[in-house]
């Protein structure tokens, strides 16, 4: 069973490394995983997917939560959530299939970001399930190229900030004053 679980963490070098570290000592799969700044300035969300049963997740919780850095771990598994993933493939055209090609991405909800003689780059978002069949479709054409990303996923719903921010997130502060809004889009290294 796969399980999506999120973490929030301190954006600063070498925090990604030590929880894929981690994970790797204890032989922890991770199917997908995803990077990138929280609502909170200096604070970064990982989202990743595990495959396995629920005693080897909650070991994963465990772990997590043994590292420094790392804030919050809320496994979101058995919560309704919203969940997507993007997928950029470009496909070999030949102006017979161009057309049908491009029916198949608007059928799909689909977006042509780049068009050549010879190939077209689709851009799809979508479940998982959405973007693994326009990915066998367009597999009959012939894929020259693809990246997907990872499950990204939210909790549905109202959200119930049950965390003090003072206690259980760590604040980005410069000389004892709150990092500005626009410091939370700055690379932080995790």
């Amino acid at each position: 069973m796969t399980n999506t679980l999120i973490a929030w963490m301190r954006d600063k070098p070498g925090v990604l490394n030590r929880v894929a570290g981690m994970l790797r000592r204890r032989n922890f799969n991770i199917d997908s995983l995803q990077v990138g700044h929280s609502e909170m300035p200096g604070i970064s969300r990982m989202t990743f997917v595990v495959d396995g049963n629920q005693h080897m997740v909650d070991q994963v919780i465990k772990q997590l939560r043994k590292i420094i850095d790392v804030t919050r771990v809320e496994d979101i598994s058995e919560q309704a959530i919203v969940a997507r993933e993007m997928a950029l493939i470009r496909v070999a055209t030949l102006p017979e299939n161009r057309s049908e090609i491009m029916q198949l991405v608007d059928i799909y909800r689909g977006e042509i970001v780049d068009v050549t003689l010879g190939s077209l780059i689709v851009q799809i978002v979508g479940n998982e399930d959405r973007v693994d069949s326009l990915i066998d479709l367009l597999s009959h054409f012939g894929i020259q190229e693809m990246v997907r990303t990872g499950r990204v996923a939210m909790s549905r719903g109202q959200r119930e900030d049950t965390y003090r921010r003072s206690t259980a997130v760590w604040r980005a502060q410069a000389n004892g004053k709150d990092a500005q809004a626009t410091e939370r889009f700055r690379t932080g290294g995790v």
